[in-house]
């Protein structure tokens, strides 16, 4: 592992938790993804693993299939990454491909349907959450498929949750908004509904898509235990079910 660097008040150093729930994985992966060499960390003398923001920014620019953000001059420093990686739009590599797997599910705009809705319910049901949502991504908005306890018809890609959650084929977890450098300034999390939990799981199409996701969130900071995130990953698999079964309909 590298040693320690030196401080710069513009790259914060980061806890494991920290860095986990920016990237939207667990802990343990965390730790792997460390032991790997895959996410640059070091040791504290006290042994404890840190790692700078800018790895972080760098990875998910990476598992997004972007270019790395060019340095910019000390003078223009004052304010960290996060306000440069915040403006950037992070897609999927496929998203050509997956753009063009959404269209042909025939879902987006179209008016809610009873088994989406009850899906939605249930994971609210199961995480105990006010508000759920399955949700579809497409090239320039979110569009709720089903949605309990929020009230919006589309909201843009570059403000929602759930187009970092399709960044990955893991649960994006958000214990605190506030608290992540991805969301603390979003709207929905400065303003209504307030937004301080965010749980989502990705849906696949049967070729790996990613075309969106069901949520669920709080108004006050929060975890999922083991069996709540896997009943949410059950429901998930149902609604991609679904959602596959409509593709040849609409071909």
């Amino acid at each position: 592992m590298p040693a320690h660097p030196s401080d710069h008040s513009d790259d914060p150093i980061l806890t494991t938790r920290e860095a986990a729930s920016l990237l939207g994985i667990a802990v343990s992966t965390a730790q792997q993804w460390i032991e790997n060499g895959l996410l640059p960390a070091w040791k504290t003398p006290g042994g404890h693993r840190r790692v700078r923001l800018s790895a972080v920014h760098a990875l998910l620019r990476e598992r997004a299939g972007l270019a790395p953000l060019a340095p910019v001059p000390a003078a223009n420093h004052s304010e960290p990454d996060v306000q440069r990686t915040a403006g950037v739009q992070l897609r999927p590599a496929n998203e050509p491909a997956r753009l063009a797997a959404l269209a042909a599910t025939g879902l987006v705009g179209r008016a809610p349907e009873a088994v989406f809705d009850r899906l939605t319910w249930l994971a609210a049901q199961v995480t105990d959450s006010p508000i759920a949502m399955i949700t579809l991504v497409d090239g320039q908005c979110l569009w709720p498929t089903a949605r309990l306890g929020i009230d919006f018809a589309e909201t843009p890609r570059e403000t929602a949750f759930c187009s970092h959650t399709i960044l990955s084929d893991e649960p994006m977890l958000v214990a605190d908004t506030r608290l992540d450098l991805r969301f603390r300034d979003n709207p929905m999390v400065t303003g209504a509904p307030h937004i301080r939990f965010y749980a989502g799981v990705p849906l696949l199409d049967a070729d790996g898509h990613r075309l969106g996701a069901l949520c669920v969130m709080d108004r006050e900071p929060r975890r999922l235990r083991e069996r709540e995130l896997r009943a949410l990953g059950e429901l998930a698999a149902i609604a991609a079910e679904e959602i596959r079964r409509r593709r040849p309909a609409a071909s």
